[in-house]
């Protein structure tokens, strides 16, 4: 229920949409531009930390979802002076926080929708392995999940 998620997940809401909207139909076109990029760092790495919160991510496994950054650049956007983040980056958080936002539409139960990526799933796309373990293999896991969800959701 909406009223039950912890505060900083519903602040999440904000820039989740921000970053969703803005990775949509320009996305080609202002990947290259530097300050589209600079102007939704900040709150895109805000929200990822949120999400990873959320979810009770690892160190390790907030670095394999963000692309594998250096540890000394991974520290840097913890501490938000991290500059501008890549267009790859952009994206995979994007892909999160459209995943995160999936799960919480598709299980009402908050705890529930945070555990999922963690449990064992049957799906065959899955193999019995948790979700968490695709998505960290690279974009296209992330791109997987993304769809398989949003075809869920309908």
């Amino acid at each position: 229920m909406p009223g039950s998620q912890p505060n900083a997940v519903r602040q999440m809401s904000g820039p989740a949409d921000t970053i969703l909207l803005e990775a949509g139909d320009g996305a080609a076109a202002s990947r290259h531009d530097r300050e589209q990029r600079r102007r939704l760092s900040g709150p895109a790495i805000r929200a990822f930390f949120l999400l990873a919160e959320s979810w009770r991510l690892s160190v390790s496994d907030q670095i394999a979802l963000l692309g594998h950054p250096a540890e000394s650049t991974y520290f840097k956007y913890k501490a938000e002076r991290g500059g501008t983040l890549s267009f790859d980056t952009l994206t995979r958080i994007s892909l999160l926080l459209g995943i995160y936002k999936a799960l919480h539409i598709l299980y009402p139960d908050d705890v529930l929708a945070d555990r999922w990526i963690g449990l064992p799933n049957s799906n065959p796309l899955f193999g019995g392995k948790p979700a968490l373990d695709l998505m960290m293999s690279g974009m296209d896991g992330l791109y997987q999940v993304r769809r398989l969800l949003d075809g869920r959701r309908g």
